[in-house]
């Protein structure tokens, strides 16, 4: 079984960067699309970013575009998630989610299969 584990998360001003990591451990790795998701106290769980691991396309939600960018290191089964000048609205608890199998639907958080356990970013103003 696949583990996924978060870390990087913190308190940063705003403006601000953090970087986060999420590590796979376990059976071989073969992921076919790579996520990560934030959810902030009473919000829904809301998409970020998507990365597929074969190949290097790539996918942000409208809010963080030009800000955050997420990538991959396939050898260290790693994905990370640089966030630049972080917004007060960027507080939440970030997930990374793994798909495996074909999927069109890389936004939707019900097509992942593997979650990690989370990481709190909180950005003060």
């Amino acid at each position: 079984q696949v583990q996924l584990v978060e870390s990087g998360g913190g308190l940063v001003q705003a403006g601000g960067s953090l970087r986060l990591s999420c590590a796979a451990s376990g059976r071989t790795f073969s992921a076919y699309f790579m996520g990560w998701f934030r959810q902030a106290p009473g919000m829904e769980r809301e998409f970020v970013a998507a990365i597929y691991w074969s190949g290097k396309d790539t996918y942000y939600a409208d809010s963080v575009k030009g800000r955050f960018t997420v990538s991959k290191d396939n050898a260290k089964n790693t994905m990370y998630l640089q966030m630049n000048n972080l917004k007060p609205e960027d507080t939440a608890v970030y997930y990374c989610a793994a798909r495996y199998g074909r999927s069109a639907d890389h936004y939707g958080w019900e097509q992942y299969n593997s979650w990690g356990q989370g990481t709190q970013v909180t950005v003060s103003s």
